[in-house]
């Protein structure tokens, strides 16, 4: 049985609907992505075409309760209310680790995320429903990963995220 998560760590990535486009930051989609530090796992996302604090509460509001939500400097994260104790990092990235790391797997097992693709989502409902079956899918796959390193901790977990899918 795994216990609720004690740390929620919250970060944003961009990418783009159907091109990139031609405005000063070149920036049109923000996909929020909330994950559990212990197990490591996607607790919610949301994919909007601004970034807002709004998009931000409803991951929040639709996740179990955490003793900790960690952020980084965005200052979006400030306008939040969260159920435990909220602690922005803006020196570093030691209090979102894990989070990095699951946007780091999304662009890397999903290739309408990776940074140098042709490959753009057409609508924002396309995206989102990529990322509800990757995130089905990675949720498994990671809570197998723990449940077995618990009780086998020296042998390497003998499938891979594609056998979840």
């Amino acid at each position: 049985m795994v216990k609720a998560p004690d740390i929620f760590e919250l970060d944003e990535l961009y990418w783009f609907i159907g091109k990139k486009p031609h405005t000063e930051t070149r920036e049109n989609t923000y996909i929020f992505t909330m994950v559990s530090r212990k197990p490591r796992q996607l607790v919610g996302f949301n994919v909007s075409m601004e970034k807002s604090a709004k998009y931000i509460q409803g991951i929040v509001d639709n996740a179990p309760y955490a003793k900790l939500y960690c952020t980084d400097g965005y200052v979006g994260y400030l306008d939040v209310v969260y159920p435990g104790v909220h602690i922005r990092n803006i020196h570093n990235k030691s209090d979102t680790f894990t989070v990095e790391g699951v946007n780091a797997d999304l662009r890397h097992y999903i290739p309408l995320l990776a940074r140098r693709s042709r490959c753009f989502p057409r609508s924002l409902e396309t995206l989102k429903a990529v990322l509800s079956v990757f995130t089905d899918a990675y949720n498994r796959f990671l809570l197998a990963v723990f449940n077995f390193r618990l009780h086998s901790p020296n042998r390497e977990f003998p499938l891979g995220l594609v056998d979840f899918l």
